[in-house]
């Protein structure tokens, strides 16, 4: 399959994604974006390695750059994207004085907090004029900016939060409190680490940022191309060869970036072309890849913002969400792979030639440097470190792969320099160098484009690209950094007022008055009223998860529902890592979920198919895993890290979960061994449901279901064997 360039993957991603649509701005406007968005990047990059800065100053920080940035690169309209204002002396560069405005007076009010004054213990509870006027400042261009790079939905929550605190007294039973003055709340969210500075924007600031900057690194050296030609030689000679390409590529590409919409851009820019190629429907192609790149968000090691959330919400170490993580990750592309090799039977699609698959001894043999990044990444991690350490190591390993190597042959003294290299990173990574370490950083900044240039060997990636890259990864975090600051204000108005409490009581006596009436249709002896509460509960929170990510991203969606949603499923005795991977599982529908679905339509836009369409087969394709979370509930086991761990409950679990996707994959494709009939497709959905369930008796009635339509379907297939001889 044919490489992809950088540049095509950009273009694509700023077609294709909303919060990747910058305006064209000129000379000045151009130079200062550019070098705010590296210098963003180089902030992060460095205090990931040498400490970050105290946590009011660094997400302050943070802040004042992300959303400063975002009145510069987002117009006011989306028309003026097409039309934009011609440079003059009202818009110097393409952007109008009032954005220029309002990008200085947000950088002001983010960094009033940590610079401008050192009492905030004293403040916090009493406000000033001045503070309650930066804070209000702060709020209100905080929920523009958002609305500039993200839509109306997150803004619109924020707000009906701020309308629920000031006028509680209105609010009629459970959800009435006493209300709160404009400074009240103002106080609340501006100077305390419980609203807008809060563990939203800490995370980004320091988790998610350095990792997305790994990933745009990482696949600028050639790594993520490495994964999809790996992928090819795996899949691509099977039936439906490309499209099985898709999900085994997708979830290597997951391994390095945490976006739906870029795994899919890149993945798909040469899986979907090959599937049309091969007689996939074009709104088959573009589900498959949209389906299999949403996956990216729950692939470990790299996995979405929502995934270092979990770091601070459960104060866990970062290894065991990876680990927790890999039985998920793995039901979501085994569902997507077995309906696509059902649709490719059912088709009678061909798989890729000897000619159409990559060389892979010899593309191991050129590219096997770009893994040692990720190896280190990883090795750190499990060592125990702190994440953004292990970023840091990533990010620089990186770097010296691309200047050191070559996609084309690298010589023995190009590996000597890197080895050496690496070396004296891994000593600055062990703190081998003391209080030196700065400085040893700093000389290795000046003495590698020198050794570099005095070996004039041909480079992977050239400074040029670096900083490219630098810039690129300063632009992902936008939008994400926008959503996590206005997310704040929804958990500063849970913290303030309560509600909480309220809704989790709300949710949890509606999920039993269902229970109670579900239970009085059952006969006696079949009923436990415990957990059919729970599955209430449980249905309940899945569907308000899929409603939200019709509007809103994974990552404003989990916070959310990790605020409102997860203590309801503590109550109802769920441990709280898998209550948090429920809603987050969820979540992760969002980006196929129409009608906001920007995987989705991504991939459509590449397929030159119906989004509506590619939305709903993408959906499909992911329901797979939709009956998974409700496995973990019941069986905790299957996350790995969690107490009273049983390997019983963990093999029942997983073999039931394999046949009960496979079942339901089949059922849903409308082919097993040859086309199904009503009745059998009817009897594997029932069967599907029994065998995932947790429990041994279940999992063999629901065997015993499906031997039957196997047994059908294998006559079907002699019969047409005969018909066709």
């Amino acid at each position: 399959m044919q490489a992809i360039e950088a540049d095509q993957t950009r273009a694509l991603e700023e077609k294709f994604d909303p919060e990747m649509r910058f305006r064209p701005v000129w000379h000045p406007a151009a130079l200062i974006v550019t070098a705010l968005l590296i210098v963003l990047s180089s902030f992060h990059y460095y205090t990931a390695g040498f400490g970050l800065l105290r946590e009011a100053t660094h997400r302050g920080t943070h802040m004042a750059f992300v959303l400063s940035l975002i009145f510069l690169v987002f117009p006011l309209r989306k028309a003026l994207l097409d039309a934009p204002p011609k440079p003059g002396p009202l818009a110097p560069g393409g952007v109008p004085l009032y954005d220029w405005a309002c990008a200085v007076l947000i950088a002001v009010a983010a960094l009033y907090i940590p610079y401008v004054f050192d009492d905030l213990a004293f403040r916090v509870g009493n406000p000033n004029g001045l503070d309650v006027v930066m804070g209000t400042l702060l709020v209100i261009l905080l929920i523009e900016a958002t609305r500039r790079s993200m839509g109306w939905p997150l803004p619109i929550i924020a707000i009906i939060f701020m309308v629920y605190a000031l006028a509680g007294m209105w609010f009629p039973g459970l959800l009435k409190h006493s209300g709160a003055s404009w400074s009240t709340l103002v106080n609340h969210l501006y100077l305390t680490s419980q609203g807008i500075y809060g563990i939203a924007i800490g995370v980004v600031a320091t988790y998610v940022f350095h990792f997305v900057l790994f990933g745009v690194l990482a696949t600028a050296i050639g790594l993520g191309q490495l994964f999809i030609d790996i992928a090819s030689s795996i899949a691509g000679r099977y039936a439906g060869g490309p499209a099985k390409v898709s999900v085994f590529a997708s979830a290597l590409f997951g391994m390095l970036s945490g976006s739906s919409v870029a795994n899919a851009v890149t993945v798909g820019s040469l899986t979907i072309p090959a599937m049309v190629r091969l007689g996939y429907p074009r709104h088959f192609a573009g589900g498959v890849e949209a389906a299999s790149s949403t996956g990216g968000q729950i692939t470990p090691p790299i996995m979405g913002a929502a995934a270092f959330l979990m770091i601070e919400f459960l104060n866990l170490p970062y290894s065991t969400i990876i680990v927790a993580a890999v039985v998920p990750a793995f039901m979501h592309f085994f569902g997507v792979f077995m309906q696509v090799h059902f649709e490719a039977k059912n088709k009678g699609l061909r798989g890729l030639t000897k000619e159409e698959l990559p060389d892979l001894p010899k593309t191991l043999r050129a590219n096997w440097p770009t893994l040692i990044p990720l190896f280190l990444l990883v090795g750190i991690i499990v060592n125990g470190n702190t994440p953004y350490l292990a970023a840091f190591t990533g990010i620089s390993s990186c770097i010296l792969v691309g200047l050191f190597t070559s996609r084309h042959g690298t010589r023995p003294r190009q590996y000597a320099v890197l080895f050496a290299l690496h070396a004296v990173l891994v000593g600055l990574f062990l703190r081998a160098f003391g209080d030196w370490g700065p400085w040893i950083f700093a000389a290795m900044v000046i003495v590698v484009p020198l050794v570099h240039r005095a070996l004039g060997c041909e480079s992977r990636i050239g400074r040029a690209a670096i900083l490219a890259a630098f810039e690129l990864g300063a632009k992902y975090a936008l939008a994400v950094g926008a959503a996590a600051a206005t997310v704040g204000i929804v958990i500063g108005v849970v913290t303030l007022t309560g509600v909480g409490f309220k809704l989790s009581y709300i949710v949890t006596s509606a999920a039993n008055s269902i229970a109670t009436g579900v239970a009085a249709f059952l006969p006696t002896g079949w009923t436990n009223l415990q957990a059919l509460t729970l599955v209430a509960a449980l249905v309940m929170t899945g569907l308000v998860c899929i409603l939200m990510g019709c509007g809103i991203p994974t990552t404003a969606n989990y916070i959310i529902m990790a605020t409102v949603a997860a203590p309801t499923l503590a109550m109802l005795g769920v441990q709280p890592i898998v209550a948090h991977f429920f809603v987050f599982y969820y979540g992760v529908l969002a980006d196929i979920t129409p009608p906001v679905a920007l995987a989705a339509y991504a991939a459509a836009g590449m397929a030159g198919s119906d989004p509506f369409k590619t939305g709903n087969t993408a959906f499909r394709l992911g329901l797979g895993k939709v009956l998974v979370p409700f496995v973990f509930v019941f069986a905790p086991s299957l996350l790995i890290k969690v107490q009273n761990f049983s390997l019983q409950e963990f093999v029942l679990a997983f073999a039931g979960c394999v046949l009960g996707i496979a079942v339901l994959s089949a059922a849903l494709s409308n082919y097993m061994l040859t086309r199904m009939r009503i009745w059998e497709r009817l009897l594997c959905v029932v069967a599907a449901i029994l065998m995932i369930a947790p429990e041994l008796v279940s999992t063999l009635v629901g065997i015993g279901l499906t031997v039957p339509v196997v047994l059908a379907q294998l006559a079907a297939r002699r019969r047409r064997g005969v018909a066709t001889a």
